[in-house]
Parts: C-alpha cells; structure tokens; sequence
C-alpha cells in the first residue's frame, strides 16, 4: 500500500508485512515470525502476503494437494487398512512415495530460507535476530527433517523386505486361517548344515489376528506325509528310522541327499519341514520363516530386549566337554522374576535345555515369542526401525511373498487385542515325558486336539465362546490344550510345595546351583530346575 504526504512529491510505503521499513522494531520482529509461522501451517501464504506471489501460489497448491493427499490416505486407512498397507511395501509405490517425501523436503526448506530472505534480518533489532535464526532453524528440522526421516525410513524398509520377503502373489487362509511354519535354525561350527531346534506352528486367525502356536519337539517321530508330498516317495511310511529319524533332523537330510524333491524352491529343507508339520498337526501349511538363533540376540537387543517374568533357574550352557555329550558347569544363570532380558540372555532363555526336558525349553521358547508379539509396537519400530530392520535382514529368512505383507501387518495389529494361545505336540500338553509321546505320537489324537484348540480360541476371540463342560483325560492327554489355563481338578487336591530335594538344606543360590552343576549332581539339578519352563509375558 502506498499512499502520498500532503506537500510531498513521493510515494511513501505503509503496508508493515510488505514494506517492513516504514514499521517500527517492535512491529518488525512481530512480522518476522508471523512470516515463519504462516510458512510452518500454509506454505506458500507467507511468500504471497509478503514476497513473491508466483512462488507462493505454486507452493499453496501443492500444500493443497498435499492436504487432499492426506486426508485420501486417511479414509483408505480407515475403510482399507490392508491395501495403504500393500501400497507403503510395495516396492515402486514406495519408491515413488520416498521421492516425493524427499522432494517435499526440500521445497518446504527452501521456502524457509525464501522467508528468511523477506524478513530482512538486518532490519531487526540485533538481539532479535538470533531468536528469528532460531525458530527458523528449528522449524526446518521439525518439517523438512520429518519429512526427510520418512524417506529414509522408506529406503530402509524397501531394502529390508526385498532383502527378506519371496517375490509372487499373496496367498488367501485356508479355513479362515494362515498357518506358517517358524523355525529357529541352528547352523554352528561345529553341525553339518542347519538344524531346526525350535520348531512352532502360529495359526493366525484371517478375522481376528488371534494366535495359537503349536510347538513341536526337536525329538518328535514318525512324522507323516501325504500322498501328494514329495516326500511321500522316500516315505510312505513316515519319519520313522529310530533316533536318527527326529523331526530336526529331517531339514538336513532333505537338503543333502533330496533336494531334487523341491526342485523349485530355494529352501527344499523348508518345504519338507512345512510337510512334516502339515502331517503332524493336519494343517495346511502356507509357508515358513527361519530364524537363525546365532543371530536373533541382535534382533533383540534391536527392540531394546525382551521382558519376561522368569519361572525358575537357567542355566546359561557352557561348552561341552570334549569327547563327551556332557558340558562343563554352566557359564551363567538366569535368575527368577520379571527381568528384561538382552539379546544374549534372551537367546540362551530359549536354546537352554541342560538338566531338564526339551519340553521346558519349548515352554520357555513360547514364552519368548509371545514376548515379542506383545512389545514389538508401533513405537518401537518407528524408534527402532533401522536396528530392526538391519538384524531382521541377517536373521530373518521366509518365502512369504512381500504381496502379502499388507494382510499380515494388518493382522498384526489385531492380534495385539488377543492373549497368544499355545499348544506343544507333548508333555505338558499329552502325556508326560514317561510316555514317550513323541516317539510313539498318536496323529488322530493330536489331529482332533488341534482343530478343537483352533476352535475354541476362535470363538473366544469373536466372543462366541461358552465354558466348556469338563471333559475326561484322553490317552494320556492333559486335560487342558494350554500350559497357562490347566483344568480345575474335581475335588481339592492337597497342595505340594515345590521345595527343593532338601527343604532345610542351603538356600537355592547361583553359587549352589554352580556347585551342584560342579559336583555332578543332576539328579537335584533337574528336580530344582524342574520350574523352569513356567514363565509367562513380563
């Protein structure tokens, strides 16, 4: 605006937001972060009241287009969790979104320094000027920085799920549900090849997210096939040679000696692990991920460790003897209680099984994974993303298809409203170690035993579920398919202490546990330690 002082031949300038010279200081500073506020929330409105209005009406529509942008990705976000999810993994559409980011970056921190110029910092009183700096300094990290994170984010989770993920199309459940095979890979110095010491089924619920994981011993026999498994040429009887047919023993064999089975695959151990798996538990089974154990304590201590309220001792297993099966005393012990455990003592909690059964370790291993489920979060990953991501690509092996990351994703996030149910093909849950279940396993019974587990939890995660009847104990079977939820027993039972072999003998210690291990007495070792698998989610 300019008007003309009477008896004055020239143009004097009044507007203060265009023209800061005819405005006072304390007006000045005033406008000077006005300007930097109006380019923090309309981008382009500080340049069209004060500056270059070409540039500013250039800027205000692409701040529109980014508003319109976003408030599309909320209404998908809303009605189609599952394909803004497909979009963010997909590779190009990723890649595109990442540029964009990146781009926006800087246009929106090259306007800050285009308001910065109209501003006119010399015409500012000298101890404004370091505050204006200032604000705008920390306006650009806060959103062009953002922005420029998020792109880097992109990068990084691009790389990790082409790194990870199989390519091909996503596949759909099978009776409303996805089943995969988790195994945890073994591949030390000392073996020939990997062995799958942990080896867990999750049953994913296609509605719901709920989980049931069905863990099968390493030392689980006579697995069956099917007619139309591969395997079911070299096998038409089953798994079933003695001790040297247990079922982690099977990954090896088939990769060294069958691989020609699996001709199309990457992992022909995997796909005959998958069809063990599928005959045991008369599940279809879709696919598998490995975790290799040597490297899952990085991915730990990526999430910032793990907690978990600690049954009973464990032992941290020492190197074995040479010559011997046997090991020398232990190198550590875990202690009881809740303890939030690094990636070293979370891994050493799920592999150790010295002085007792497998089936505690199995127990422990389930205590772990429920673990991660649970406090693996949105937060964590967004704060943790590229730790996570980087130990993800050394541990994590899969064929999953990254097409199908968008279902999972969204899956889980519904299974964090649901408690994670479990199920071991074994003691606890049939039988007991005397039994000898899993070398002699009856299939029809673990068959009914499995649809029904499925079943009930699928009910109770709809909120459908009625309270079961009691049933009677079927062939050795625990009554109840979950370790966590045992079968009230009929009548009072007396109540055992679980005191150790000489109640008024020495408090049960680190240092008297080390002794015993020392000494060679693993008959008080196994019954003290016999506690160990009763753990639970921190």
């Amino acid at each position: 605006m300019a008007s003309t002082a009477p008896g004055s031949s020239g143009a004097v300038y009044t507007d203060p937001v265009r023209y800061p010279q005819s405005a006072s200081p304390r007006l000045r500073s005033k406008r000077a972060f006005l300007l930097l506020f109006l380019t923090l929330v309309l981008p382009g409105s500080a340049q069209i009241v004060a500056g270059d209005r070409r540039l500013g009406r250039m800027a205000l529509r692409i701040t529109f287009l980014v508003w319109a942008a976003l408030i599309a990705v909320a209404v998908v976000a809303l009605s189609n969790r599952v394909l803004l999810v497909n979009i963010f993994t997909n590779s190009w559409a990723s890649f595109l979104i990442m540029a964009l980011l990146a781009a926006l970056a800087v246009g929106w921190a090259l306007l800050f320094i285009n308001t910065f110029r109209i501003i006119r910092p010399p015409l500012l009183k000298r101890d404004v000027r370091p505050a204006v700096a200032g604000a705008m300094v920390l306006l650009m990290v806060l959103t062009s920085g953002s922005l420029a994170y998020g792109a880097w984010l992109l990068n990084v989770s691009r790389q990790t799920f082409d790194n990870i993920f199989a390519s091909g199309p996503a596949f759909d459940p099978v009776d409303g549900r996805y089943n995969f095979l988790l195994l945890g890979g073994d591949a030390g110095a000392d073996r020939t090849g990997l062995r799958p010491d942990s080896m867990s089924v999750f049953s994913v619920d296609a509605d719901t997210g709920q989980i049931v994981t069905l863990s099968l011993p390493r030392n689980f026999q006579n697995a069956q096939f099917s007619a139309d498994s591969p395997l079911w040429q070299v096998f038409p009887e089953g798994y079933s040679c003695g001790d040297e047919c247990i079922l982690n023993s099977l990954y090896p064999v088939v990769t060294e000696q069958y691989p020609e089975l699996y001709p199309e695959s990457e992992d022909p151990g995997a796909e005959a692990m998958m069809d063990a798996a599928s005959g045991i538990l008369g599940l279809e089974i879709q696919s598998y991920v490995i975790v290799d154990m040597e490297g899952f304590s990085s991915l730990i201590d990526a999430m910032g460790g793990v907690k978990i309220d600690v049954g009973g001792w464990v032992p941290i297993t020492a190197g074995e003897i040479p010559g011997t099966n046997r090991h020398y005393p232990p190198d550590g012990w875990i202690a009881p209680g809740v303890q939030t455990m690094d990636g070293y003592t979370a891994l050493w909690y799920a592999r150790s099984r010295e002085f007792v059964t497998d089936f505690h370790r199995i127990a422990r291993q389930q205590c772990v994974q429920q673990a991660m489920v649970a406090q693996l979060d949105p937060a964590t990953l967004l704060t943790r993303f590229q730790a996570i991501a980087s130990a993800g690509e050394e541990v994590v092996h899969t064929d999953i298809p990254q097409d199908q990351l968008g279902s999972f994703v969204d899956l889980a996030l519904k299974s964090k409203n649901h408690e994670v149910q479990r199920m071991t093909i074994g003691p606890p849950d049939f039988g007991t170690a005397a039994d000898n279940f899993a070398t002699y396993p009856d299939f029809d019974l673990i068959h009914s035993r499995v649809q029904e587990k499925l079943a009930t939890s699928a009910a109770a995660a709809a909120g459908t579920a009625e309270e079961p009847a009691p049933e009677p104990v079927e062939d050795g079977a625990i009554g109840s398919s979950d370790p966590a939820e045992p079968e009230a027993p009929a009548a009072p039972a007396p109540v055992e202490a679980p005191a150790p072999a000489q109640p008024s003998g020495p408090e049960i210690t680190e240092a008297y546990l080390q002794e015993l291990a020392q000494i060679g007495d693993t008959d008080t070792l196994a019954m003290l330690l016999d506690n160990n698998g009763s753990c639970s989610v921190g």
